[in-house]
């Protein structure tokens, strides 16, 4: 595997959040935004929104696998 892709593997699974007591695993958009490439906001949520539309084109319930949540800031 590439030096680069196995660092990006690493990096996501850090990130990996848990539902607690349960076999969920989710990740926060804004989380993965900087390790994926994306320097603005505006350009993640424009992949964010094809992913979206893949992911209804291709048969699958949306609400599987993208939730609209907010994280509270500290």
């Amino acid at each position: 595997m590439d030096a680069s892709l196995s660092a990006l593997q690493r990096e996501l699974d850090r990130l990996i959040q848990s539902v607690p007591d349960s076999d969920i695993e989710f990740w926060f958009a804004r989380d993965l935004q900087a390790p994926l490439g994306y320097s603005r906001w505006e350009n993640f949520v424009t992949a964010i929104d094809r992913a979206i539309s893949s992911c209804e084109s291709t048969g699958y319930r949306v609400s599987d696998h993208f939730r609209g949540v907010t994280k509270m800031v500290p």
